[in-house]
């Protein structure tokens, strides 16, 4: 087990409209909340921001910010299709947030960032 806790965002219909209202490629179809929820990105946080719902719902409040815009951004590079106004209410009102605290490394060894590793690798040439 690892000493981290895991956060995930599931979105909801707000999320949805908005992601299809914005496609700048909307001949491309509009995606469903059933196919948006398949696949999420998963956060990895200190496991003592974790320790109870109260503690993580800090958490979460203190860094919706950095969530919201890092949702945003995997939909959307381009941050004048995004919300101007971000608050934490409307954060809220597209995302339920999961909490897991039991995270097993069944791999073993180091864990590297995918776009930290390139970085090197390209400034090493």
């Amino acid at each position: 087990m690892i000493n981290r806790a895991a956060i995930l965002l599931k979105y909801k219909k707000p999320a949805i409209d908005w992601i299809n209202s914005a496609n700048p490629f909307p001949q491309r179809g509009k995606v469903t909340l059933d196919e948006v929820n398949e696949e999420r990105t998963i956060y990895l946080i200190r496991d003592e921001d974790a320790d109870t719902p109260d503690i993580t719902s800090k958490w979460v409040r203190l860094n919706f910010k950095l969530l919201f815009e890092s949702e945003l951004y995997n939909w959307y590079v381009d941050d004048s299709l995004w919300p101007k106004k971000r608050t934490y209410k409307m954060f809220q009102e597209w995302f339920d947030v999961e909490c897991h605290t039991v995270i097993e490394d069944l791999v073993g060894g180091q864990i590297l960032d995918d776009d930290m590793q390139e970085v090197a690798h390209a400034t090493s040439q």
